[in-house]
């Protein structure tokens, strides 16, 4: 690598993005040893950084868990007020089906504002909530998260406000959902696989891309 002139590219530090020190009500874990076996059955939310050059902004998604697609998100504000994922999940309200859903999230101040969960409960969606040091329970929006910065941020590094409003949707909206291929659901994207499973193109889907949510 001296040779060639490669350097190596540090990461940054993490930073938590987790707020659960609030007297706000949370909720039990829904999804442990759950089977999720159709779209629309299961979301997960979270909330990530992405560094510019001149400071950083935060992004929150919710991820289907059975298609592995982005089906809300909001990637440019400066704080991390409710209204951040409360905009992501009215993004994700207008174009899927909430009948017998459930979302689930971490115990967040975000989640766990009146706001937030009261707008889940207007759509009659079931609320659950990661235990205490069991950041593995929302490991699709984390491996979205990964994709995300290792495919886009890192590679592009944002010097400002304006490159992340064109870029981040961008990559969620044309790679990550159109083009971005997942060993978990038959090596496709995720809205083509949504699509032949609601047009039940292989009579096997529901068998073959069964993904086990096997919590703590």
């Amino acid at each position: 690598m001296r040779n060639m002139g490669i350097q190596v590219k540090r990461r940054r530090k993490f930073t938590s993005t987790t707020n659960s020190s609030h007297n706000l009500k949370v909720y039990p874990n829904l999804i442990k040893n759950m089977v999720v076996d159709r779209i629309d059955k299961l979301w997960c939310a979270d909330i990530t950084y992405i560094y510019l050059q001149s400071g950083f902004v935060y992004l929150a998604a919710i991820i289907d868990a059975f298609s592995r697609k982005v089906v809300g998100y909001l990637p440019w504000r400066r704080t991390l007020a409710a209204e951040i994922a409360i905009e992501a999940l009215r993004m994700a309200l207008k174009s899927r089906d909430t009948k017998d859903l459930i979302h689930h999230s971490d115990k967040g101040s975000q989640y766990c504002s009146a706001a937030y969960t009261g707008l889940l409960k207007e759509h009659n969606i079931k609320i659950s909530m990661s235990a205490k040091g069991c950041p593995v329970d929302n490991a699709f929006a984390e491996s979205f998260f990964g994709s995300l910065k290792v495919e886009e941020v890192y590679i592009w590094e944002y010097e400002n406000y304006a490159d992340v409003a064109e870029r981040i949707p961008y990559f969620i909206e044309e790679v990550y959902n159109k083009k971005r291929l997942h060993s978990s659901i038959e090596y496709m994207p995720p809205e083509e696989f949504e699509k032949m499973f609601e047009e039940k193109v292989f009579d096997n889907v529901k068998n073959s891309c069964k993904i086990y949510v096997n919590l703590r």
